[in-house]
């Protein structure tokens, strides 16, 4: 078992002024319906350095219900074609939408693709007007995660420290 410090964070707004612009020419963001090898592949590349292990231990049956599922949403960034990074969200069409999963494959960051993924995503998380939306962030995290979602205006409301599985 280990012990992580968990933030729990909120944005009780939809983002304020235009989009962020796309980084790249060749950067778009688009809601896809993956299957559960796809998705695994994009999983691990982007939380295999973070750890991320919660959909590896998930039974394969509760995955493929879980994609399937219409308040699962999956935005992925593509950069020339090939998968770059995702947000997932669960609850969609409920009153508190959970950003579940956010990230980068490594070798798209470090070029601002980070947050115009967010900010496209949350911009559509919105559009099913929740009263909410919701993550939290804990301390194997990548470094600058905390300070991407302040900037996207997601704000703390609560730490602890939780102990999960090594």
């Amino acid at each position: 078992m280990v012990d992580l410090l968990v933030t729990y964070m909120e944005m009780l707004t939809p983002p304020q002024g235009a989009p962020l612009a796309s980084p790249s020419p060749d950067a778009i963001v688009t809601r896809e319906r993956l299957d559960p090898a796809s998705y695994l592949d994009l999983y691990r590349s982007v939380g295999g350095p973070v750890q991320w292990d919660q959909r590896l231990r998930m039974p394969e049956a509760d995955l493929e219900t879980l994609l399937a599922g219409a308040s699962t949403h999956i935005h992925v960034l593509r950069v020339d074609g090939e998968a770059a990074g995702f947000c997932e969200f669960n609850n969609v069409g409920q009153a508190a939408i959970e950003l579940v999963h956010f990230g980068l494959v490594p070798a798209f960051q470090g070029k601002r693709l980070g947050p115009f993924l967010l900010d496209q995503a949350l911009r559509a998380a919105w559009s099913h007007r929740p009263q909410r939306l919701w993550l939290h962030t804990d301390t194997y995290d990548h470094p600058a995660a905390r300070s991407v979602y302040e900037r996207a205006g997601f704000r703390g409301y609560a730490e602890r420290i939780e102990t999960f599985p090594d």
